[in-house]
């Protein structure tokens, strides 16, 4: 497995962390590494994910939805050779809420992709900045 994470406190309600969470069409308007975002984020959508690392589109499906708590965007191959999953996870605690996002990648050809997929760890440290700074902007 290969993962990849970021966790930050932003001093917001939930509810308000989760609404800019799941507007996903707007992520190119915080979210630094995106350039646009197809669909809509709700259990069983399917979502296309553009980034200015690649021309390669990333679609994922919602998976889980639990709202102002957990959000799961899963992809891969068919026979689980290859999987993506990453976890939008919103938790209380003093001084706000704790919003972890992570990534975990498995499957047989793990190794084989392992070398493209790179080191995700800034575009993780500046998503959950980029977030922070949206949802206490906004506030």
């Amino acid at each position: 497995m290969l993962a990849f994470e970021a966790s930050i406190i932003i001093n917001a309600p939930a509810e308000t962390i989760w609404n800019v969470l799941t507007d996903v069409q707007k992520f190119p308007e915080w979210e630094p590494n995106v350039t646009k975002v197809e669909g809509q984020a709700g259990l069983g959508q399917k979502i296309t994910v553009h980034t200015k690392f690649s021309e390669r589109t990333f679609p994922v499906t919602v998976s889980e939805f639990v709202p102002n708590s957990r959000m799961v965007w899963s992809s891969g191959m068919p026979l689980g050779l290859f999987k993506g999953a990453r976890t939008f996870t919103l938790t209380p605690v003093s001084g706000g809420i704790q919003v972890k996002t992570r990534e975990e990648f498995s499957g047989l050809l793990l190794p084989l992709f392992k070398g493209q997929i790179g080191d995700l760890q800034p575009t993780f440290d500046a998503f959950a900045k980029a977030l922070k700074a949206k949802v206490e902007s906004s506030k």
